[in-house]
C-alpha cells in the first residue's frame, strides 16, 4: 500500500544519515516485494486481547533487549528469551489469577533512538553513535558506524528467523500463552515498505504492537502518522515532556473509533517525576471517553551514569516508578495495565540495586550495546513487586 511518506527533516525525526540515497531506495522497494512477517489476523487477536487489559480483566508484560543483535536471532538464544518471558508471565498469572498479555521487544528491536549524533572517546575524538544493528554496527570503528541500507535487508531475515522459532515454540503450546513481537516503529525505511492494505486500513507486517518513542511522537510528525494509518494496536511512549494536551491530541489522532485495546500509553517519567507529572495526563485523557492502555516503563526515565562512566539503572527507582505509577493509576480509578521491561534471561551485571551501587560497581558482565538491562533476578523482582501492588489493591 502507499503510506505517507516524510517530507522534512523536522518530521521525520531519528532517521539515520544515510549516505547512499540510491541504494535506500533500492533496499525499500526490495522490502516492499517481501512476504508480511506478521498476518494481519495475529494483530487482531492482540487487539482483542488488550481489549481485556484496557477493561482491566487482564495485565501486559511486555519485555527483552534493549536493542536485539543480529547474532542472536538463533534458536538457542532466542527460546531463552521466550522462557523468561513465560516465567515472568506465568508469575504474574499465578499471583493475580488473570490473564496476561506477553509481548518481547523481539523480532525487529533492532534499532535505536539516540539524544547525540557522536559519542565522545577517550582520547578526546567522537564517534557517530551505535544506531542498532539495522542501521550500523556497535563496534568502536567509525567505518562500522556509517548507516548501510543493506542492513535493512538483513534486519528482515532475522526478524524473520526468530518469528520462524516463535512459531515453532508456540505449536505444541496453550493460546493464552502466545509470545507477540513488538518493536519500535523508527525506521521509516523498514516500516514503511512492510505496510500492506487490509479491511479498513493499514497493517503494519513488522511486528504485532509497534510503538512511537518519546522523541519521535510528534502529532504532525511521519511516525504518528504511520501508527495512524494502520490496524495493528499501537503505543506511544510518554515522558517527562509530554502535557494533557499532547496526550489528548494523540489519543484523537491514534483512536479516533475508541476501539478498546487500540491505543497504549508507555509511562516512561522517571521516580523521581512521576507523582506530579503523570496525574494530569491520566485525569485529561480520562476525560475524553477514548479507551486507552496504560503500561509503566520505569526503565527509561531512571537511567544515570555510574563513576566508571557506563549508563546504568537503579532497581530501587525502577521500584519506586512502578508502586507511583499503580498508586495514581488507582487512585484516578484507572488499570494500571502492566509493565514494560528492558531486560535479559542471560545472569548479566548493567543495573545496580541502589543508586549508591552505581559509584563502585564494577560491570563485569555488561554486555549491552546500547542501555542497561535487568537480569533474570532483577526483572524477577520487578514483576514481583507489579503483582504484589495489584494484589493487595
Amino acid at each position: 500500500m502507499t503510506a505517507p511518506g516524510p517530507t522534512a527533516e523536522k518530521v521525520t525525526a531519528q532517521q539515520p544519515p544515510w549516505p547512499d540515497p540510491d541504494r535506500l531506495e533500492e533496499v525499500r522497494h526490495a522490502l516492499s516485494g517481501r512476504p508480511p512477517l506478521i498476518p494481519p489476523e495475529e494483530t487482531g487477536e492482540l487487539t482483542r486481547r488488550m481489549a481485556g487489559v484496557q477493561r482491566g480483566e487482564a495485565v501486559v508484560l511486555q519485555g527483552g533487549d534493549c536493542a536485539e543483535l543480529f547474532a542472536d536471532a538463533t534458536p538457542p538464544v532466542v527460546r531463552r528469551k521466550l522462557g523468561q518471558l513465560r516465567e515472568l508471565s506465568a508469575a504474574i498469572r499465578t499471583g493475580l489469577g488473570l490473564p496476561v498479555v506477553t509481548m518481547g521487544r523481539i523480532a525487529g528491536q533492532y534499532a535505536k533512538p539516540r539524544s547525540m549524533p557522536y559519542e565522545p572517546l577517550p582520547d578526546g575524538t567522537r564517534l557517530p553513535v551505535y544506531r542498532g544493528d539495522a542501521v550500523n554496527g556497535a563496534a568502536a570503528d567509525p567505518r562500522a558506524r556509517i548507516p548501510d541500507p543493506d542492513r535493512l535487508l538483513t534486519a528482515y531475515d532475522r526478524a524473520a528467523a526468530v518469528l520462524s522459532t516463535m512459531t515453532d515454540e508456540q505449536t505444541s503450546r496453550d493460546a493464552a500463552e502466545r509470545i507477540f513481537a513488538s518493536h519500535e516503529l523508527l525506521l521509516l525505511a523498514y516500516e514503511l515498505p512492510l505496510l500492506h492494505a487490509v479491511d479498513g486500513g493499514g497493517h503494519a507486517s513488522s511486528a504485532h504492537f509497534g510503538w512511537i518513542g518519546e522523541r519521535t511522537r510528534d502529532p504532525g510528525g511521519a511516525h504518528i502518522r504511520l501508527a495512524a494509518s494502520i490496524r495493528n494496536p499501537v503505543g506511544v511512549k510518554v515522558g517527562p515532556s509530554a502535557t494533557p494536551a499532547d496526550l489528548v491530541e494523540l489519543a484523537r489522532l491514534l483512536n479516533p473509533e475508541r476501539l478498546p485495546g487500540r491505543l497504549t500509553f508507555i509511562v516512561r517519567m522517571g521516580a523521581d517525576r512521576i507523582e506530579w507529572l503523570l496525574p494530569p495526563l491520566v485525569e485529561a485523557v480520562a476525560e475524553t471517553g477514548i479507551p486507552v492502555v496504560w503500561l509503566t516503563d520505569p526503565m527509561h526515565g531512571n537511567t544515570i551514569r555510574s563513576a566508571s562512566g557506563h549508563k546504568t539503572r537503579c532497581l530501587r527507582a525502577i521500584l519506586d516508578e512502578v508502586a507511583a505509577f499503580h498508586r495514581i493509576l488507582r487512585g484516578r480509578r484507572q488499570w494500571p495495565g502492566g509493565l514494560h521491561l528492558e531486560m535479559t534471561p542471560e545472569p548479566v551485571t548493567e543495573c545496580v540495586a541502589h543508586p549508591a551501587d552505581a559509584g563502585t560497581a564494577a560491570f563485569p558482565r555488561y554486555r549491552s550495546p546500547c542501555d542497561p538491562r535487568l537480569n533474570p533476578e532483577q526483572a524477577a523482582e520487578a514483576v514481583h513487586a507489579f503483582t504484589a501492588l495489584l494484589r493487595a489493591a
